[in-house]
Formats: C-alpha cells, structure tokens, sequence
C-alpha cells in the first residue's frame, strides 16, 4: 500500500510520522519504512550441533516464509564452516557473549534456540530482550516456574514464543486429533504410545540430569504429546515407574520412563519415553473403532490406519512445514499453532511424572 499523503505536511506532521515508523520498528522486526512487511523472516539458529546442522539447516532452504539468517556458536571452526556453505555474513554470526548483539541486527527476526534444555530459559529471555521473536526447541524447559519465566519475557517484550513440537504441523498428527475432536469413532478408551531410540554415548548432554537429559524429557515429550493429543483432553491423574539397564551409562538420568495417564472421560494412557528401545507408535482404541500409527513422530512418513481408512499425508520436510507456519504466524500477527503455554503444559506433567516414580505415588494433577 502506497503511503498517505498529507497536505500541507508541516514540521509537526513530519516529526510525528517519523515517531510512528520508529516505534513500528522497535516493536515489529517485519516492519521496514513506511510499513511495508517483510516477505521472509531472517532465522539465527543458537547451538550448531546434530539437529541444527542436519535438519534445521536444510530445512531452511526450502522455506518459503523465513531463511537462514545467522548463527550463535561457541565454536569458531563451525562458524567458519558455516559462513562458507550457506554465505552468512561476518556481522550475522555470534557467540555466546556477543549474543545480546543481535539486538543491533534487523537481519535477524527470530532467534532459535537449540540448546541443551538446561539453557532454553537463558537464551529465551536474552532473546525476547533483544527484541527478537523465539523458536524453541523441546523440551521447553526445566521445569514449569522456568516455562512461566520464558513466557512473561516474550510477553513483556511484545515478542512470539513458539516450541519445536513439529509433529502438531504433521496433517498426520492432526488427523488423529480431528478423530479425538470431533468423536469420528466415539469415546477414547484406551491408549498406547512409545517413543525411543538406543542412546549409548556416555558423555553426551542426553545422560546427564543437569542438563535436560533423560528419555522422559527427551523422547518421553513425545509420547506424552502423542497421548495428550490422541485423547482429546488433559490428564487428571498419573503413575509412573523408571527402568535402567544399563547403569553404567545411566547413572544419573532415567534411560527407559513408563508412565499412565488417567483422563476425565475415563480414558486411560499407558506410554513409554526411551532411551534404550527403539520404538515409535500409538494405539488408540475407541467405542467404535481404532487407530493405528506407525510412526507417529519420526521426522517423515509419520503413517497409519483408523477404522475410517488409512491416514497417511505425505510432508516434504517438518522442520520447513513448522518453521514456514510458525514464521508466517508472526508476520500476519497471529497467535502460534504451538505456543509457550502448551510447552509448559507438558513440563508441568513431566515433572509430575519423575515425582510419581520417585515415590511410587499416584500424582493428581491440577
């Protein structure tokens, strides 16, 4: 849209147009002069390890909506083998010290954290701070007063607060939500879901508690996501138990997690997080029917079957889908598919879930 203009433009208007556009700017990084929006998002990814480098990377050539912008490492033989395959400039690349830097920088938009968990609070604060908006990898955080600090932040700062839960962009997974939703085959009863992979590297952040390790927060997001979704409504109760075997590596954090959820309608979740089984799949028995997905959260070919006929939606690639949508949400002003608020509703029940196998108790929930 071609600006307004105003005759006769007097000194008063001029300095009052020019307020307007400043404050534009400061509190919209999708704004340029005059208010015209950007067409793609700049995206800063913070910590280059196996998920950056391997998916997100890639994924960010194909999106449409938002590209890859600049990096935070602390490594400078990443840096410079970043800088030279995908032609990040010199100002666009940061360290951990330099990061509140990027306040400075309108290239970048949104900044996404992929860090061990233990530092998605830090690095989401420092980043709604800077004015930028924030992708965020799961599990969202420690613990739930952290998930609250990281949301006030963002909300403070007028700035977007969006987890990595890819699979609720999937239109696989949204399929047996729409099932749930609209009761295609009644009431849920009965649920079974599992997500894991055979972790065996003793030194890595993922064995280590301090850090966010463990298959609960790891791969155990997952399947609590894959129940909480499937049913429809949010667990009131819970049990759970840990499973080690092999301590030598799991001395610290959980290596295998089975937990039950009990819902309000009566329907009944039995899940497993793992960090010593490979498994990926969910179950879902209803009054009039069933479903069956195998895989449900696997980075592609997510498939299954219903009692309504097979469910398989083919995605190019999640993290373009996910990073595109949630993009694209920030630049028409719109509220996230998946916002800080749902991160932090499964981190309340993780927590629930570690105190109920420490105790052996049956955990209510708010």
């Amino acid at each position: 849209m071609e600006p307004k203009i105003i005759t006769p433009f007097s000194r008063r208007d001029f300095l009052m147009a020019g307020a307007g556009l400043v404050t534009a700017s400061l509190f919209s990084p999708c704004a340029i002069a005059f208010n015209k929006p950007k067409e793609r998002l700049g995206v800063a990814l913070v910590g280059l390890g196996y998920y950056s480098t391997d998916l997100l990377a890639p994924a960010l050539q194909k999106t449409k909506n938002c590209y890859l912008a600049g990096i935070v490492t602390g490594s400078p033989e990443k840096a410079e083998a970043w800088k030279n395959k995908y032609n990040i400039p010199d100002k666009n690349i940061y360290n951990y010290k330099s990061f509140d830097q990027i306040a400075n920088n309108p290239e970048i938009d949104v900044v996404y954290i992929v860090l061990p968990p233990v530092l998605h609070k830090e690095y989401t604060i420092r980043a709604a701070k800077a004015g930028k908006h924030v992708f965020c990898e799961k599990p969202m955080a420690m613990n739930a007063r952290e998930c609250e600090e990281m949301i006030r932040a963002c909300k403070d700062n007028k700035r977007s607060l969006s987890i990595g839960y890819r699979c609720q962009h999937d239109p696989n997974t949204q399929e047996y939500m729409r099932i749930a939703r609209e009761k295609r085959l009644g009431n849920v009863q009965l649920i079974s879901c599992a997500a894991g992979y055979r972790e065996s590297r003793a030194g890595n952040w993922k064995v280590k508690r301090e850090m966010g390790g463990g298959a609960m927060y790891d791969m155990g997001v997952y399947a609590l996501q894959g129940a909480r979704l499937a049913a429809g409504e949010e667990p009131v109760s819970l049990t759970a138990q840990h499973v080690t075997n092999r301590p030598e590596i799991f001395s610290d954090a959980d290596e295998i997690t089975h937990f039950q959820l009990h819902f309000p309608s009566g329907a009944v979740a039995s899940c497993t997080g793992s960090h010593g089984i490979q498994t990926n799949f969910l179950k879902v028995n209803y009054d009039k029917g069933q479903l069956h997905m195998d895989a449900f959260s696997a980075y592609n070919g997510n498939k299954g079957f219903s009692t309504l006929g097979e469910i398989r939606y083919p995605v190019d690639n999640q993290q373009a889908k996910q990073m595109d949508e949630d993009a694209l949400a920030i630049m028409q002003n719109k509220p996230q598919l998946v916002p800080g608020e749902e991160g932090m509703r499964d981190i309340r029940i993780v927590e629930a879930i570690y105190q109920a196998a420490k105790t052996g108790k049956t955990i209510k929930l708010g």
